[in-house]
């Protein structure tokens, strides 16, 4: 028997520059661990860590001032910034609004489907795709 590895077909998309899925090649993508808060902080660790092969990071984003760093951190990172949001539909748009190449949230704790399809707008507008992770803490039953 042969050993083979089959690939489903994949929707090709863009975070920033950097093309995902379809026949192109898989992409490094890691998560900052400083205070996102601390734009300086944060980006010396994007620089690292797309000196180390990244093609994609991602911060954290768990309030307003870290939405706002966002802007520096965009501004002066090496490769596409990704926000992770928890909690708050209002930072997901301060995020977008910072720049950021592609958002990270989860329906269940963003606060409501009406909050879900303003930031679903918002990234729609800028042209940029939104993740949606499920925490099965989060998913009611």
């Amino acid at each position: 028997m042969e050993n083979t590895i089959r690939r489903r077909a994949a929707k090709e998309i863009s975070v920033g520059g950097v093309k995902l899925g379809g026949a192109n090649p898989i992409v490094v993508q890691s998560m900052t661990n400083t205070d996102t808060r601390d734009a300086a902080a944060t980006v010396a660790q994007v620089k690292a860590l797309a000196a180390a092969g990244c093609g994609i990071v991602r911060c954290a984003c768990p309030d307003a001032e870290a939405a706002e760093s966002l802007r520096t951190i965009v501004r002066e990172s090496p490769v596409p910034i990704v926000a992770d949001i928890h909690f708050d539909y209002r930072l997901a748009l301060a995020s977008i609004e910072a720049g950021v190449a592609k958002v990270r949230i989860n329906p269940g704790n963003i606060g409501g489907d009406d909050r879900l399809a303003e930031v679903i707008r918002a990234a729609k507008a800028r042209r940029i795709p939104v993740r949606i992770g499920v925490n099965s803490g989060s998913v009611l039953s």
